[in-house]
């Protein structure tokens, strides 16, 4: 059984039709990486994994629930799904150390102190064991992203979703965030990952995506969907990609 399965999805905009049926799986323990324009369905296709938006159609399956359906209990379902987003939505009045517990406690009912534990854990996965008492405000965007994922990893999920987690950041910071991602997949957490890093996706992905359009174009390793693609749009778009300086023949 996949741990995640998604049937014939849709999902609409009032008249911008998003998402136009897609059929999609992640296997436990895979890292899979999707590409593609702006504007092509994947940051919607990743928020519906978790449902923060709910399809018109179809069906999404996390370890076996189907989680469209309207009698699942959403919350339950949520508590194995990590999301980590562009804009790192900390609360700005607690404090590291805080933010990575507060939903243990109130979500999972912990004990303050097994949720502190396994806060300082997770925070010194991510390599911020000397931020515990710091505010978000005082921290870098590649600190705060990084305590965005020690908060989702300290909810112990089964899968994690990360919606273009460095484009928020500054050039310099972004190898940190990736470097703790690079660690997440050798540790073998099934990820989900709408990126625009080639490099990262090259090197991490277990499979590549490429979306357009609301469809899937293309997906395979990604020695093969980057290396060596087989649709001419995907090819189009990893040559603006990956040399932007280049300019077709007329």
């Amino acid at each position: 059984m996949s741990l995640v399965e998604i049937k014939d999805l849709h999902k609409s905009f009032g008249d911008n039709h998003v998402l136009r049926g897609i059929d999609f799986t992640v296997e436990q323990g895979e890292v899979v990486c999707v590409i593609g324009p702006s504007g092509s369905g994947k940051s919607t296709l990743l928020r519906c994994v978790n449902l923060l938006e709910q399809p018109q159609q179809g069906q999404v399956f996390v370890r076996g629930e189907d989680i469209t359906d309207p009698d699942c209990h959403l919350d339950d379902a949520r508590k194995h799904i990590g999301m980590v987003f562009q804009q790192f939505n900390l609360f700005p009045h607690l404090s590291v150390l805080q933010n990575c517990t507060v939903a243990q406690v109130t979500v999972l009912k912990r004990k303050p102190a097994e949720a502190n534990e396994i806060a300082r854990a997770n925070l010194e996965r991510v390599g911020l064991t000397e931020k515990v008492d710091a505010y978000p405000a005082q921290l870098s965007g590649g600190q705060m992203q990084r305590v965005a994922i020690a908060r989702a990893l300290s909810m112990d999920p089964a899968l994690m979703l990360f919606d273009e987690p460095t484009s928020a950041l500054d050039p310099e910071l972004v190898g940190d965030v990736l470097t703790v991602m690079r660690k997440l997949a050798l540790d073998g957490m099934t990820m989900l990952v709408v990126t625009h890093e080639m490099a990262f996706a090259r090197e991490v992905a277990d499979r590549v995506v490429f979306m357009d359009g609301g469809v899937i174009v293309e997906q395979g390793p990604p020695e093969e969907v980057i290396g060596n693609p087989q649709q001419e749009r995907t090819k189009t778009f990893l040559r603006r990609v990956l040399d932007p300086t280049h300019v077709e023949p007329t």
